[in-house]
């Protein structure tokens, strides 16, 4: 434990936090291959029985599991009559749809064929190749993980008026921490910055609150692996091993006046600790109090994304190219 300065007692940082290295390390990740992958959720809200509606890219979705747990996705709205296949009725490994009783299936009918979705065991993800306009890939590129068997994970949905490059750009800020989150962070230092040779990567030593006087230090990894998705791992202190992936998800279609960007961020606690065996087996208790910390800070940096975006529209924003 170490005590936690006050908040105006901290070094600036804005010296450090130099616009041209920001947007430079967030041109590098945008033009990273996606192979057309998103996230549309946590896996474990596609329940069995159930039909999971959400709008991805502009693109309508519903996604259902097989008997066997199999995710099936494809268009959200029945090539029928346009019914909205969400409130469908899952039976057979099929949907049927409740307006008329159409029953579709991994098979694909007239009008209405499944696009490829992969479940990673955390998240769900979609592959829209219309809208991505990239080369396909057969999988997304998942970034490593701690051990599923020794892993606590939670996942949190936010969104906001922004889009995709706006949540990447403020992973890709870590200064701000300390003095955008002073509840949460303190005693914050970038000791490696990004640049193609480090494969784009900060590390920062940071320190997480504990209370209002005291706070926990870990050495942590930032790096952008895809045009959508930062990843944080902590590589020394409480938690080493631990990763928290931020993916960032349009809501709207490209091009869109009025951007959404879905934040859907997944944590995955591990621990050596003997204790951690616990914490996993009170992980539904858990989860929620994760969700909720993940959600106040999403709070604040969906301002700083909002903000991103509404200065980039207008031409006025200081670091653009």
């Amino acid at each position: 434990m170490l005590p936690a300065p006050a908040w105006s007692s901290q070094e600036p940082t804005w010296r450090a936090a130099r616009p041209r290295l920001i947007q430079e390390a967030l041109a590098r990740a945008v033009a990273r291959p996606s192979g057309n992958w998103y996230v549309c959720g946590a896996a474990r809200e596609i329940r069995p029985g159930r039909p999971y509606g959400r709008t991805v890219a502009g693109a309508e979705l519903v996604v259902w599991r097989r008997p066997d747990g199999r995710p099936v996705a494809g268009p959200g709205a029945c090539p029928h009559l346009g019914a909205p296949l969400c409130h469908g009725v899952v039976e057979r490994g099929g949907l049927r749809c409740h307006w008329h009783g159409l029953l579709l299936t991994e098979e694909g009918t007239a009008g209405w064929e499944p696009w490829p979705v992969y479940d990673d065991g955390v998240l769900l993800w979609v592959r829209l190749d219309e809208a991505g306009g990239e080369e396909p890939l057969p999988r997304p590129r998942l970034p490593r993980r701690p051990d599923a068997a020794r892993t606590l994970d939670a996942v949190t949905t936010v969104a906001g008026g922004c889009e995709p490059e706006d949540v990447v750009a403020n992973r890709l800020d870590p200064w701000h921490g300390a003095w955008f989150h002073p509840y949460a962070f303190t005693r914050l230092r970038v000791r490696e910055e990004p640049g193609p040779g480090n494969g784009d990567r900060f590390v920062v030593d940071v320190a997480y609150r504990v209370g209002s006087r005291a706070a926990v230090p870990v050495r942590a990894a930032f790096t952008a692996p895809e045009p959508r998705t930062v990843v944080m791992e902590i590589l020394d202190g409480e938690g080493a091993g631990s990763v928290v992936e931020t993916h960032a998800t349009p809501l709207t279609a490209p091009g869109a006046a009025r951007p959404r960007t879905a934040v859907v961020e997944a944590v995955l606690a591990t621990s050596p600790r003997p204790g951690f065996t616990a914490a996993r087996a009170a992980a539904p208790l858990l989860r929620p109090l994760v969700r909720r910390a993940a959600a106040r800070l999403w709070r604040d940096d969906l301002a700083y994304a909002e903000r991103r975006w509404e200065l980039r529209s207008r031409g006025r924003f200081p670091g653009a190219p």
